[in-house]
């Protein structure tokens, strides 16, 4: 022993300052460790929920949050439901709410509906929010159709009539927990339930009966067995508003007219471009036959200098000649003139 002293006196000032330090630092932090885990086990062991310390230093061994774990079994035993630590422990390590799960599971405790502490893990691992579906469950939520957010306001839909109509609907849905697992979201809803109203409107015979019984819609619908293959039950499709829109008919018919028309036009273009052509061509013979006359009275003078070189005729068979031809010319100018005073 002394020895000992002997030797803790000869160790320098400074080092003695530097453990002293240490072990202050290391002090304050065992005990705030230690008063976080003994606030926990005091509150777990004051709400008949016992969790052991050496369970507390665990948890924050392996990565857990022990506050919210201790919080989530405290819920669960006062809540009479037989669910572990280690229960708790692994839905948090894979990634689960588990405070949610217990809510979700006191909820559907309290209303009578049957749910299970694996079934609610696995609806909350499979990005269900669990409590929210047991809260549809017991209120059941409306649902707009179409869904302003997709920015459409009513559903259009066309009577046999060819009469628009503007619809909106609100359908009122409660969640089917043994189907939220696979089971097909709102959207699905909306897009069948907006599928359903335009085939009743389309299958019409007017528009005015649709206006006239708005429920027919909404029985038609709800006949089609709808919330098949969804998380959801179908309680009630109401119609909340519908108005008259344009007369598509009408503007069909107009349009194909339209069409018509102009198709009429080109054809008549064609006629007309084909006609022109036809008489540019006409035009093109007579000048084609004009040329071949011309070409053959070309010929008369010379056929007369070969038949007076060659003795066929006299020179006064070629006056006679000339002179009927000049009494012809004369009588054809008289006969012009006599014309034009006649008109």
């Amino acid at each position: 022993m002394n020895n000992f002293f002997i030797l803790a006196a000869d160790i320098p000032q400074w080092v003695w300052g530097i453990g002293f330090i240490v072990l202050i630092v290391g002090g304050l932090i065992l005990l705030t460790f230690g008063f976080s885990f003994i606030s926990l086990y005091l509150q777990a062991w004051s709400s008949g929920a016992y969790v052991g310390p050496f369970n507390l230093v665990m948890m924050r061994l392996r990565n857990v949050n022990p506050k919210l774990i201790v919080l989530a079994y405290i819920q669960a035993r006062k809540s009479q439901m037989d669910i572990s630590l280690d229960e708790l422990e692994r839905h948090y390590l894979q990634g689960g709410d588990v405070l949610n799960v217990i809510n979700a599971l006191i909820a559907a405790n309290n209303a009578s509906i049957r749910l299970d502490y694996p079934k609610a893990c696995a609806i909350d691992l499979a990005g269900r929010d669990v409590f929210e579906a047991v809260k549809m469950s017991v209120l059941p939520k409306v649902i707009d159709c179409p869904n302003p957010a997709s920015g459409r306001q009513t559903i259009d839909a066309v009577a046999k009539d060819g009469i628009q109509l503007k619809v909106k609907a609100r359908v009122t849905v409660r969640t089917s927990i043994d189907k939220l697992i696979g089971g097909a979201g709102e959207e699905t809803i909306i897009a069948r339930v907006g599928e359903g109203i335009v085939t009743t409107i389309g299958s019409s015979d007017s528009h005015k009966l649709v206006l006239e019984n708005p429920d027919r819609i909404s029985k038609t619908v709800l006949a089609k067995g709808l919330h098949s293959g969804t998380a959801y039950e179908i309680l009630s499709i109401d119609i909340a508003d519908i108005d008259v829109g344009e007369n598509i008919g009408a503007r069909l018919q107009c349009d194909q007219a339209e069409a018509d028309k102009r198709v009429a036009e080109a054809q008549a273009e064609m006629r007309r471009a084909a006609a022109v052509a036809l008489e540019q061509e006409m035009l093109a013979k007579v000048q084609e036959m004009q040329a071949k006359v011309t070409e053959a009275q070309a010929q008369v003078p010379l056929a007369m200098s070969a038949a007076l070189r060659d003795g066929n005729i006299g020179i006064l068979d070629y006056y006679r000649l000339e002179n009927l031809k000049a009494d012809t010319r004369m009588r054809q100018t008289i006969s012009g003139e006599e014309d034009k005073s006649a008109k």
